[in-house]
C-alpha cells in the first residue's frame, strides 16, 4: 500500500537523484520539483552522505503506544506499525541504501524490531510448499536489482521486492503525516515480490508496470501472477495525482477467485511560504479505493442466490498538514473509513484470536477463537487522528499523536487481551475464556524517528 524512495528516480525527493547525475546522463524526470511536503514521501532535500556508486541510508523508528483499553497481555490488534501497548517499542530498524554503476542498480533495505514479525504475519502464502518463506524475507523489507535506460526520462527494470505504492501512505513511518495509518492504507499492500518496469515518457509523469507473485505475499497462492501499474502525474510541485490498479488470484487454493483493486490519491500543498516563522506550508491528501472479489463463492458488489454474498473494498481517507515556523513543527488531523463485506482484506486480530494457519499445523487456525472471515461476514471501520510532530532537522522527528478508532464488531483488543486470561502465553485457556475484542479503542503514541 503508498509512495516511495525509488533509486533512479525518487517520487518524493531528489536525493538520490543528485547521487547520480554523474552515471545518468538523460533529463531526469520530476527533477527540480520540490516534492518533500507530500504525504508518504521522504521529506529530506539532500544527503548527508557523497559517496561514489552508493547512497546509504539508515532509519530507526522507536515509539511508546497508550491504549485506553489498558489489555493486560499489552497486545496491539488491526496495526503493521504498532505491536506492543504501554511499553517502549523498537518497531523498525533499516540499513541499506541504494547502489548505481554505468546504469545498473539496486536496492537493499534491511529490517528489524517488531515489524519483522507484524508484517510477515499476514502472509499466507508460505504455508504453501516447503521452505519457511517467513523467515527468509522478513528481515527484508526491499531487496531489487535492475537497470537504467537512458530512453525518454528514462527507463527502469527491477525485480526482486520493492514497495507498493497502493494506500499512498509509505511503509516508513519518517515518510507519513501520521504515524497510525488509516484503514485504506493499513489493509492495502505494503510490498510486492517479482518485476516492475517504470517508464518516464515526460518530465513530469511516470508509468509503472507489475508483475509479481501476488497481494503483499512473498509467494503465490496460484497459479496466475499478480499484474497492475501506477501512473503518477505532477504536473507541478503543488499537486500529484496518482492512480494504482490491481489484478490477480489470491485467496489460497481458490484458482477461480480473482480480486480487483483501484487506488487513487490527489495531494495539493495549498500554500507555500518557506520562510515564514509562521505558517510556512499547508497541504492535503485525499485517497479513495475501490475494489472487489469475485468467484468460487463470492460476488463482487452483488449477492447473488447462486454466484454467492458480495465481497468487496470500499474505503477513502483525507488529511490535512500544516507546518510552522520554516517547517520545523507540523500539525495534521484527518481519518477515514472502509467498508470490507467479506473481510479478505481486514487485519486479523493477533494472538488468540488469529485465522492465521498454525505454523506446526497449517490445517488448523492459531487460536482457539478465531476471527470469523468467512464469505458474507461484514466488516465497517472509521478512524479519526490528529498529531503534532516537532523536526529540528531533516534527520529527526519528535511526534505526538491521539488516535481514535471503532469497526462495526467487535475487533479491538479490550482489557482482558487476546492471549489468556492472565496475558502470557504460558497460561492454559480454562473452559469458557474467550479473547477480549471490542469496537473502540483510544491511544496516544509517542515516537522518534530517525532518518540519514
Amino acid at each position: 500500500m503508498k509512495t516511495h524512495f525509488i533509486s533512479i528516480v525518487l517520487i518524493g525527493s531528489t536525493l538520490s537523484l543528485m547521487a547520480q547525475k554523474d552515471s545518468v546522463k538523460s533529463q531526469i524526470a520530476f527533477e527540480g520539483q520540490d516534492q518533500t511536503w507530500q504525504n508518504g514521501s521522504d521529506r529530506r532535500d539532500s544527503s548527508v552522505f557523497h559517496i561514489p556508486y552508493f547512497t546509504p541510508t539508515v532509519m530507526v523508528d522507536v515509539n511508546y503506544t497508550y491504549s485506553g483499553n489498558n489489555p493486560i497481555d499489552h497486545t496491539v490488534v488491526g496495526s503493521t506499525a504498532l505491536a506492543r501497548n504501554n511499553e517502549m517499542e523498537v518497531s523498525s530498524v533499516n540499513l541499506g541504501g541504494d547502489f548505481y554503476y554505468k546504469g545498473a542498480r539496486g536496492r537493499i533495505m534491511t529490517q528489524f524490531g517488531t515489524r519483522s514479525t507484524v508484517v510477515p504475519r499476514n502472509d499466507y502464502s508460505p504455508f504453501r510448499g516447503q521452505y519457511d518463506l517467513a523467515n527468509v524475507y522478513r528481515y527484508i523489507s526491499e531487496g531489487y536489482a535492475g537497470y537504467h535506460f537512458n530512453v525518454m526520462h528514462g527507463i527502469n527494470v527491477d525485480a526482486g521486492m520493492f514497495m507498493s505504492y497502493i494506500g499512498l501512505n509509505s511503509y516508513y513511518q519518517s515518510e507519513n503525516w501520521e504515524y497510525q495509518a488509516s484503514f485504506t492504507s493499513d489493509n492495502t499492500p505494503w510490498f510486492f515480490n517479482g518485476l516492475r518496469v517504470q517508464l518516464f515518457p515526460s518530465a513530469k509523469l511516470k508509468v509503472e508496470l507489475w508483475a509479481i507473485n501476488g497481494w503483499q505475499s512473498y509467494g503465490m497462492f496460484n497459479e496466475m501472477p499478480g499484474l497492475g501499474g501506477n501512473i503518477t502525474w505532477c504536473p507541478n510541485e503543488n499537486v500529484k495525482l496518482l492512480t494504482n490498479d490491481y489484478w490477480g488470484s489470491d485467496a489460497a487454493g481458490l484458482p477461480g477467485r480473482h480480486r480487483f483493486h483501484s487506488d487513487n490519491s490527489l495531494l495539493v500543498r495549498y500554500y507555500h511560504n518557506k520562510g515564514s516563522k509562521g505558517i510556512s506550508q499547508m497541504a492535503f491528501s485525499l485517497t479513495g479505493d475501490i475494489g472487489f472479489e469475485k468467484g468460487d463463492g463470492v460476488n463482487g458488489f452483488t449477492t447473488d442466490s447462486v454466484k454467492g454474498p458480495a465481497q468487496y473494498f470500499a474505503s477513502a481517507m483525507f488529511y490535512n498538514r500544516i507546518w510552522f515556523h520554516k517547517n520545523k513543527f507540523a500539525w495534521t488531523f484527518g481519518g477515514g473509513y472502509m467498508s470490507n463485506p467479506g473481510r479478505y482484506l481486514v487485519l486479523y486480530p493477533t494472538g488468540d484470536a488469529s485465522p492465521l494457519p498454525n505454523p506446526t499445523n497449517p490445517t488448523t487456525t492459531a487460536g482457539t477463537h478465531p476471527f470469523s472471515a468467512n464469505p458474507g461476514d461484514q466488516f465497517e471501520g472509521w478512524d479519526a487522528s490528529t498529531n503534532l510532530e516537532w523536526m529540528p532537522n531533516q534527520s529527526i522527528s519528535f511526534r505526538v499523536e491521539y488516535v481514535h478508532r471503532e469497526s462495526s464488531v467487535p475487533y479491538f483488543a479490550g482489557h482482558g487481551g487476546v492471549t489468556s486470561p492472565s496475558g502470557y502465553t504460558t497460561t492454559a485457556l480454562p473452559a469458557g475464556w474467550v479473547p477480549d475484542l471490542v469496537r473502540s479503542e483510544n491511544r496516544i503514541i509517542f515516537a522518534v524517528l530517525f532518518r540519514i
